[in-house]
């Protein structure tokens, strides 16, 4: 078994993370529904009117969250990404939605979403340009923060294309104040460490007081490849970015690409779960008008979801790797512990993996609950240190458990605490 150090494990559960942006959101990872990998820059309004990125569009994922159980679920932001605005902006300068697939404005859309009980987001540009080609808000940090407040706009997705990596600090900074001096509540969403880690190591520290969450890697695809790249690249760091979050700023590794072409059940459950581990913001990108109710059903999961939006607020990581398989470990409320085991064959059919080799299994001393919720709901009963319950993991699945100690863990002793609390 190849562990990561202990250390690393008392880190996270002992320390704090840095203070977070002041704005009083994002307390819990933001849950809610994203344009970019299912509907990308489909401008073809013509042809395509049904998924083309156009107010209609936007309407009717309003109208099915609020019907279909997802905003009881939490899903709260509907958010437009890249290819919205006009070419031009205004006589003003200030930015325009285009005006033939936003014929009512951005205004008329945000009071349409509010209407529904949920939050309208919005994406724009660090640089001079979009990642796609329209205009950024560089040099219009203070104009479009103003625009976007009079809009109503409750969350501002903030990319970095077209920009001098060199600038990206200040231009991200320099956007956050914008946003906080309008006065409205906008949560704001950063790509910053994405585009400065080619460069050098990002600065958490400032990350986290000017954003409230941030992607760090690639853009995530439909594939589960993707998927690993993703879980990959975040242990490989996770030294660098657990420490990063908590309430109000949280480590993002991108959509939730569950309900659409390129993934098993077992892989969804997979993405699920760890993304729920790693208290990732639950941004959706799928058709939720068309999914099958086999994925919405995972996606809306309240266990699962109780996991995701614990009020501990402490980021999950990697503990081990044993036997192609990966053991991810969160500390919950309560003194509780979520544990992900992770079966990374792709080959053959389910395998058993014994729960007593999870490094975390100590918490169970001397005696705890244990509630398995994927891939099947089920209460395990109480249990030992020296449990012998064995789970059942499908090719590239996950099983996701949820551990309670019927005593408060050796770690929550006053002394212990003391001897091992390193900072």
């Amino acid at each position: 078994m190849c562990r990561v150090a202990s250390l690393l494990a008392l880190v996270v559960l002992m320390s704090r993370a840095a203070d977070a942006l002041d704005n009083g959101l994002a307390l819990k990872p933001t849950m809610g529904w994203l344009h970019w990998e299912r509907f990308m820059c489909n401008i073809d309004c013509d042809k395509d009117p049904n998924n083309c990125i156009s107010e209609r569009l936007y309407m009717q994922m309003a109208d099915v969250m609020a019907k279909e159980g997802w905003k009881e679920a939490g899903y709260e932001y509907v958010c437009i990404d890249d290819c919205w605005p006009s070419h031009q902006r205004d006589a003003q300068g200030r930015l325009q939605a285009d005006p033939r697939r936003f014929p009512g404005g951005i205004k008329k859309l945000a009071d349409y979403v509010h209407s529904k009980g949920l939050k309208l987001g919005i994406y724009a540009d660090v640089g001079k340009n979009t990642c796609a080609g329209y205009p950024g808000s560089l040099g219009y940090y203070e104009t479009d923060a103003q625009t976007f407040a009079d809009w109503d706009v409750d969350l501002l997705k903030f990319d970095g294309c077209y920009m001098d990596w060199t600038l990206l600090g200040e231009g991200y900074v320099n956007m956050s104040k914008a946003l906080n001096k309008t006065g409205r509540s906008i949560l704001y969403s950063c790509e910053w460490p994405l585009y400065e880690w080619p460069f050098q190591k990002p600065n958490y520290t400032a990350i986290r007081e000017a954003c409230n969450h941030w992607r760090n890697f690639a853009d995530v695809y439909d594939s589960w490849s993707s998927i690993k790249s993703i879980l990959d690249w975040t242990a490989s760091h996770q030294d660098v970015i657990v420490p990063s979050a908590g309430p109000g700023g949280w480590n993002d590794p991108d959509m939730l690409v569950i309900g659409n072409f390129g993934l098993s059940h077992a892989q969804q459950e997979s993405q699920m779960a760890l993304w729920a581990i790693m208290a990732a913001p639950l941004l959706v990108s799928n058709d939720p008008r068309d999914i099958c109710p086999r994925s919405k059903e995972l996606l809306q999961n309240r266990h699962i979801i109780a996991i995701s939006q614990d009020p501990l607020g402490k980021q999950g990581y990697r503990t081990a790797k044993v036997d192609n398989f990966e053991l991810w470990e969160r500390p919950l409320s309560e003194s509780r512990l979520a544990i992900a085991v992770l079966n990374m064959l792709e080959i053959g059919g389910p395998r058993g993996f014994f729960i007593g080799a999870v490094p975390g299994w100590k918490i169970c001393d001397p005696l705890c609950n244990v509630t398995q919720i994927l891939p099947q709901y089920k209460e395990m009963g109480v249990q030992t240190p020296q449990t012998k319950m064995v789970v059942s993991v499908n090719p590239s699945g996950t099983a996701l458990l949820t551990v309670t100690p019927l005593q408060k863990p050796y770690w929550e002793n006053t002394a212990e605490r003391r001897k091992h609390t390193i900072l």
